[in-house]
């Protein structure tokens, strides 16, 4: 008898919550549009849960229609590939210094990318820049 006096307490709290789904398959490297997905009144842990900058954003991974949409499923658009030839910019106390570097990644704007110096043949890692050099501390 008591359990039934909580039950319409509990009932209205209830409620669904808003989750971001691919509305079509979606390939890994694919600029995000209006159309590739859409918002289902279902609770899925993990996943978005608003559309709010996702027009322009790139799949990192392969995403099947009506799967939800993860954060690291999705980031901002490539602006370095893979082994493309990428400048390095030590920038500290006013002391500037550039170099070539090869990408040992891809990546966009403000990522982290693991950068080949090709004098030096060291591995160091940097931040993507808007246009598309890497700066390393």
């Amino acid at each position: 008898m008591r359990l039934l006096a909580l039950i319409p307490l509990v009932w209205p709290l209830l409620a669904e919550a808003e989750t971001v789904v691919a509305a079509r398959n979606l390939r890994a490297q694919t600029i995000l549009t209006a159309q590739d997905f859409s918002i289902r009144d279902i609770s899925v842990a993990g996943a978005l849960s608003s559309d709010k900058g996702l027009v322009g954003m790139e799949t990192r991974v392969a995403i099947y229609i009506g799967r939800p949409i993860r954060p690291g499923d999705i980031g901002p658009p490539a602006l370095v590939e893979r082994n493309a030839i990428v400048t390095l910019i030590y920038d500290h106390g006013g002391l500037v210094i550039t170099a070539e570097g090869r990408a040992l990644g891809r990546g966009g704007e403000g990522e982290q990318l693991r950068v080949m110096n090709l004098s030096s043949r060291s591995t160091i890692s940097g931040t993507i820049q808007p246009d598309g050099s890497v700066k390393v501390q």
